[in-house]
């Protein structure tokens, strides 16, 4: 019996340091950068994109916190991607099994309309850890994750309203959903913070990367009298609309400034790697957890990008005492009075909107001139 166990006992030893030596860092299908490949098996990281990485905006400032992922952890990770995945949830679903295939155990979605179909896929995929950019559901494996955008619109806000000499400001806007009104609220809250008379037009477009709708909105809007334009679209195109016009522009996501250099001021920024180093760190460590992600400029993934000689003089000074208030947390966007575009006023002086009202904001603040299509 002993001599039994003893080859027992050999055998398993031998079994063991096969499994311990054995590693597979073979083509992950990535088609971005991975960190050098270590004896430890990388943990493999899937994005999936609503639009192409050189859109020069929304998807370029996700690629761009994808690599800074990668540049942090090294050999820990690899990744991959899937560029223009439609809001539809089968697709998304379809995606998300392609990218467990190649080994993907944390997956982001990027865009509002790919939640359905990432939640569905969490159920499919237990033991995947997923978050999805800007939604509001959870599951066990899932979770949510957005910045407060506001913040740095109404920053943004108070440069148009500096600059704008007709008082009609463009704002060219995707779908009329809470986080776009949101930001078309903080933008107006800030431009009437320091020019009252003026106002901000919307144009819908119903889409989220379309650069020749978005330059026909914009276009439009500028024909109308607008002198500085504003976006929630992932494109330069309505940039693009302004310098052709000999206006000036507002962007969002990424820096514009050498694309469009006649027009660019500034623009609220997204800076995504804080946000995608500190998840993946979390699955490494084994804290994560699916509480909801909304940080703001305090914790560095919302940002104002420097402002151009474009800018109006005193836009600096008025943007950095707001900006104080802000990271400290003395003040915010939404704190009363604030009324809406019927002039009620719905926050009154001495309060401040509570989160879950920012986040299912569905009505406009005086000073917008547009209207919220029915049924949203």
């Amino acid at each position: 019996m002993k001599k039994i166990a003893a080859i027992l006992l050999v055998l398993a030893m031998v079994l063991s340091m096969a499994i311990g030596c054995s590693s597979d860092n073979g083509d992950n299908g990535d088609n971005g950068d991975n960190g050098d490949n270590g004896a430890a098996e990388p943990v493999v990281v899937g994005f999936i994109y609503v639009g192409p990485t050189n859109d020069g905006g929304y998807t370029t400032a996700h690629d761009n916190g994808r690599l800074f992922m990668v540049d942090e952890l090294g050999d820990k990770v690899t990744t991959i991607y899937k560029e223009n995945v439609p809001e539809d949830k089968g697709e998304v679903v379809k995606v998300i099994r392609e990218m467990v295939d190649q080994g993907a155990s944390v997956i982001f979605a990027t865009s509002f309309g790919h939640m359905d179909g990432l939640i569905e896929a969490a159920g499919e995929f237990p033991e995947v850890t997923f978050a999805h950019c800007s939604g509001y559901q959870t599951a066990d494996n899932a979770t949510n994750y957005f910045g407060r955008m506001y913040q740095a619109r109404y920053l943004s806000g108070i440069v148009a309203g500096m600059k704008t000499e007709s008082n009609k400001i463009a704002y060219v806007a995707a779908f009329p959903i809470p986080e776009v009104i949101r930001g078309i609220n903080a933008f107006t809250l800030g431009v009437r913070s320091v020019n009252p008379d003026a106002e901000v037009h919307v144009r819908w477009t119903n889409t989220w990367y379309d650069p020749a709708s978005e330059k026909a909105a914009a276009e439009a809007l500028l024909d109308e009298g607008c002198d500085v334009t504003a976006q929630h679209q992932d494109s330069t195109a309505t940039m693009v609309a302004a310098e052709e016009a000999g206006a000036f522009s507002i962007g969002y996501n990424v820096s514009s400034k050498d694309a469009v250099p006649k027009a660019y001021m500034t623009a609220p920024l997204w800076n995504w790697g804080e946000y995608y180093l500190r998840a993946v760190q979390d699955v490494l460590d084994g804290t994560w957890t699916n509480t909801p992600y909304w940080g703001g400029m305090d914790e560095g993934i919302i940002l104002m990008d420097e402002l151009t000689d474009l800018a109006p003089e005193g836009a600096a000074a008025a943007i950095a005492e707001k900006e104080t208030l802000i990271k400290s947390g003395e003040w915010d966007v939404f704190d009363g009075p604030i009324l809406n575009q019927d002039g009620e006023e719905v926050v009154k002086d001495g309060e401040s909107l509570s989160d879950g009202d920012k986040l299912s904001m569905n009505w406009f603040v005086d000073g917008v001139v547009g209207t919220i299509p029915a049924g949203n």
